[in-house]
């Protein structure tokens, strides 16, 4: 395999072996992640406690890694929508979520999606590839007031376990003592649920876990998810209702709304009766119409009798406050549709 020509996105023992092998002194590979990951550098030129020499040793093969986004839109409700170069003349966007005293960051992991949700606008791109570790990390070091995020998402686009190794590694080294050392807990991924995966990443990781479930009916749900036909919903909710939650990581459940399609208290019912026994969250999310989709967002009304119905049934519910939707940088909405505008 090709050597990365980027230092964002390496570990500190894949550039301790780097250093090694460019005979430059051991302890230089914590001064570069040090530089890298704790004091954001951009140019190897700026790790000053290096010599001029092996900083050209350096430069020889590596490059720090950072690109700043091409565009940034801010919403009216202060959301911030980036729009990043990818590889092969692609784009991906991410987004910046101010709310109060947090700053979450909602990170993509592919470049489109094989899953072709019918009700999402990155599903109808098509997949067009996995993001390296570099391009996942960059998303969090480049935005605006990267160093204020306070939370990550892993819900921009793509299914984050069908890009799992890049992924997971990213989670590394975010939580490493020698970058930014964040809690877990302050990172959540979003899936819809690829089994295989989803069990190793329960096994292998203590991040939180939120499941995009959106029906709790097989047949309806096939019809808005193809991932049914693979990995059932119950499938899913087997292997979680049999997990030891222990570790205190918090388990919710993603469920976006759609007119007269599964919003009436006979799919809240069922829905409670799907989770019984769970200890977890149900996030209702309002649909944000895209092309192409016949499908409507559900009434408020609507939505808040669902809530109640699951509150009185013992769960947390909570009806997801819209945020970004005149950028387009709303649940479902991200395509990196700005692509030509800015090529």
């Amino acid at each position: 395999m090709t050597p990365s020509k980027y230092l964002l996105g390496l570990t500190l023992a894949e550039i301790t072996e780097s250093v090694l092998e460019l005979n430059l002194p051991k302890f230089t590979a914590k001064q570069i992640a040090d530089w890298v990951y704790v004091k954001r550098v951009k140019t190897i030129d700026e790790m000053t406690n290096i010599s001029l020499r092996n900083r050209d040793v350096l430069k020889k093969r590596f490059e720090v890694g950072r690109t700043e986004p091409q565009n940034i839109q801010t919403s009216a409700d202060g959301t911030q929508k980036m729009l990043f170069a990818a590889q092969n003349v692609q784009f991906i966007e991410s987004v910046n979520i101010p709310e109060d005293d947090r700053l979450t960051l909602c990170v993509s992991s592919q470049v489109g999606c094989k899953m072709n949700c019918d009700f999402c606008l990155t599903g109808k791109m098509g997949f067009n590839g996995n993001l390296t570790v570099n391009e996942i990390l960059n998303q969090v070091y480049s935005v605006p007031d990267a160093e204020q995020l306070t939370n990550i998402v892993f819900m921009g686009m793509g299914e984050p376990l069908d890009n799992y190794d890049n992924v997971m590694k990213a989670i590394e080294i975010l939580t490493a003592d020698y970058a930014l050392a964040w809690s877990p807990k302050r990172i959540t991924l979003s899936t819809i649920g690829v089994l295989p995966k989803l069990k190793r990443f329960l096994d292998e990781s203590n991040c939180h876990l939120a499941v995009s479930l959106h029906s709790p009916l097989s047949v309806q749900r096939r019809s808005l998810m193809p991932i049914e036909k693979t990995y059932p919903a119950a499938e899913v909710i087997d292997l979680l209702r049999n997990y030891d939650w222990s570790r205190q990581r918090r388990l919710s459940f993603e469920y976006i709304m759609f007119n007269a399609v599964n919003d009436s208290l006979v799919y809240a019912r069922e829905l409670a009766k799907l989770l019984s026994g769970l200890d977890c969250r149900i996030n209702l999310i309002r649909f944000h119409k895209i092309p192409g989709s016949e499908l409507e967002p559900s009434h408020n009304e609507t939505m808040v009798k669902f809530r109640d119905f699951l509150t009185a049934k013992g769960f947390i519910c909570t009806i997801r406050t819209s945020r970004g939707e005149d950028i387009s940088a709303a649940c479902g909405m991200l395509s990196g549709e700005q692509r030509t505008r800015n090529s």
